[in-house]
């Protein structure tokens, strides 16, 4: 198998060289940036490309798509710290082979390249969930929704504090604010979770797991 690298980070880059030579891997070549990887992508004619999704001249997408305009068919995967759903998809969309990350055990990352090159699509075994949520149309904010959702980050700040049975004046000191301030966020804050009282707010926000305790009754 002849594999082709292309990552900006040095060090990394030779480890991995060292790694897949030592498994038995021919390494055609190793480029630092994205244009040197696509000049040795049509000089090299390497069965499969490991490729970084971020770097500084072009990043992994960019590149993905000049290798295949330039039409390159080797498969390409992408070799990446990055777990987030948008960059798997589009990965995949615009035409990877692989998503895998960094941090994949060493024979893990040999055996995936393998399935790779034998025409599999491979995706880090962690991110299967990711690929299934995007695949059904559900993205990781649908999922994690909860009552709390619609709540601005102050907000959040303040429910907690709530959850901890802190008066106005309290909670004001503690976060630097007016108790008039605190005051409009509660107001908002029940509002926004259809309940009339703060107790009731506090109950909500210990249930999501806010709080170290519940507030005392009538607080």
């Amino acid at each position: 198998m002849r594999v082709l690298l292309i990552d900006d980070h040095t060090l990394f880059r030779l480890g991995l060289k060292n790694l897949l030579e030592r498994s038995g891997i021919e390494v055609v070549g190793a480029a630092s940036t994205g244009h040197e990887g696509l000049e040795l992508a049509q000089q090299s004619a390497p069965d499969v490309i490991l490729l970084d999704m971020r770097m500084p001249d072009m990043d992994g997408l960019a590149v993905l798509n000049r290798l295949r305009e330039s039409g390159i068919t080797a498969p390409i995967a992408m070799l990446t710290t990055s777990s987030e759903e948008r960059d798997l998809v589009e990965s995949l969309r615009n035409g990877a082979q692989g998503y895998l990350l960094k941090d994949m055990d060493p024979e893990d990352l040999v055996a995936a390249l393998r399935r790779i090159v034998e025409g599999e699509t491979v995706v880090a075994p962690q991110l299967a969930g990711t690929l299934a949520r995007a695949l059904t149309g559900q993205s990781d904010e649908e999922e994690e929704e909860t009552p709390l959702s619609s709540l601005t980050p102050r907000e959040l700040e303040i429910i907690e504090h709530l959850a901890e049975g802190q008066s106005n004046k309290v909670i004001a000191r503690e976060l630097g604010i007016t108790d008039g301030t605190v005051k409009l966020h509660v107001k908002a804050i029940l509002r926004k979770l259809n309940v009339r009282s703060r107790v009731e707010a506090a109950v909500i926000a210990v249930e999501q797991g806010l709080g170290r305790r519940r507030p005392p009754p009538g607080r």
